[in-house]
């Protein structure tokens, strides 16, 4: 279908919806209620359709004007239809069970591509340093290598706390810190045109795997692997979602297509900022799984492996099926 095609096809349904949200406005102002005399069934069933209409432009790269025309419409439809909505529980609600994971799922290559580069250099480095320990010392220092052995030791009073914090309340607080920064580095590294988010994935890769396989030399794997299974299914996640959010941000500056760059660049952080939001409340999740319940020494290993088991799980199950069939 041709742009002037697609244009005069739903032209009809485009100005009856203008004409509805200029009812609207002229009423009661999008600060006052809803007015009787507005179809509000059909307004909201123009603004899906426009939506969908929207979707279809951007994927066909049909000229600016009409997707700047669509964007306007559906922007000015979605603040009047949830302008009750725009804060408080109902809309962190909505962003968690449905536009979170829907966007996730809409972003899938970038996703696949962030989880290769982050998950490969895991891999390959965790056997080579397993197989040669000494390689370790190309990624930290001996002191800390040895700190690392100390903090992850069986003998440990409470296994992945560092000397400086004595308090799980300390810890969760330093790992809300640590995850954040590591997330925003993948994030906004997308800025260099993607090269950027592709580096601090595969270094924080690299630096995983090389700690994994020096501490399962060691002989350190049992509290190790006890203790990052769990709260490794919400922290990975949301370092491979922040990645694939940056790699966004870097197609959009590298393939503007119609657009001008910043157009492109504005479009993508719109898109890509849903993802965020879900990025910082997974990485709150963890820290707080990290900080409360990996570092209990008192926990079995099979009551982690399980609890693990069922977070990951849920994690892919939540961005696989939530949101698909609503309305």
């Amino acid at each position: 279908m041709t742009p002037f095609s697609f244009e005069q096809l739903y032209q009809e349904e485009w100005a009856e919806l203008e004409t509805l949200l200029a009812q609207v406005v002229g009423k009661t102002g999008f600060g006052g209620s809803s007015s009787d005399a507005v179809p509000g069934a059909r307004l909201a069933a123009l603004y899906r359709r426009a939506c969908e209409h929207l979707a279809l432009a951007r994927s066909r790269s049909y000229p600016a004007y009409i997707v700047d025309r669509l964007e306007r419409l559906t922007a000015s439809a979605h603040q009047l239809i949830y302008q009750r909505r725009e804060f408080g529980i109902a809309r962190l609600k909505q962003m968690a069970l449905v536009e979170f994971p829907r966007s996730v799922r809409a972003h899938k290559h970038y996703v696949a591509v962030a989880a290769a580069t982050l998950l490969l250099p895991t891999l390959i480095i965790g056997v080579l340093v397993y197989r040669r320990p000494e390689l370790i010392l190309s990624v930290v220092s001996s002191e800390r290598a040895a700190e690392f052995q100390e903090m992850y030791s069986p003998d440990a009073d409470s296994i992945g706390r560092t000397r400086s914090a004595s308090t799980d309340w300390m810890m969760f607080g330093f790992y809300i810190r640590n995850n954040i920064s590591v997330a925003f580095q993948c994030f906004a590294g997308g800025l260099f045109a993607g090269l950027g988010s592709l580096f601090f994935l595969a270094y924080n890769g690299a630096f995983s795997g090389a700690l994994a396989g020096y501490l399962t030399e060691r002989g350190l794997s049992a509290t190790f692997y006890s203790f990052v299974v769990t709260h490794s299914a919400f922290e990975l996640t949301a370092i491979v979602l922040a990645g694939a959010a940056g790699l966004r941000i870097g197609h959009a500056l590298l393939a503007p297509g119609r657009l001008t760059c910043r157009q492109s660049l504005v479009r993508a952080t719109r898109d890509a900022m849903v993802i965020i939001y879900g990025v910082v409340g997974l990485l709150i999740v963890a820290a707080a799984i990290e900080a409360f319940w990996s570092s209990a020494i008192w926990l079995p290993h099979a009551v982690k492996y399980a609890v693990a088991a069922a977070c990951w799980a849920s994690v892919l199950c939540y961005l696989s099926l939530q949101g698909r069939h609503a309305g």
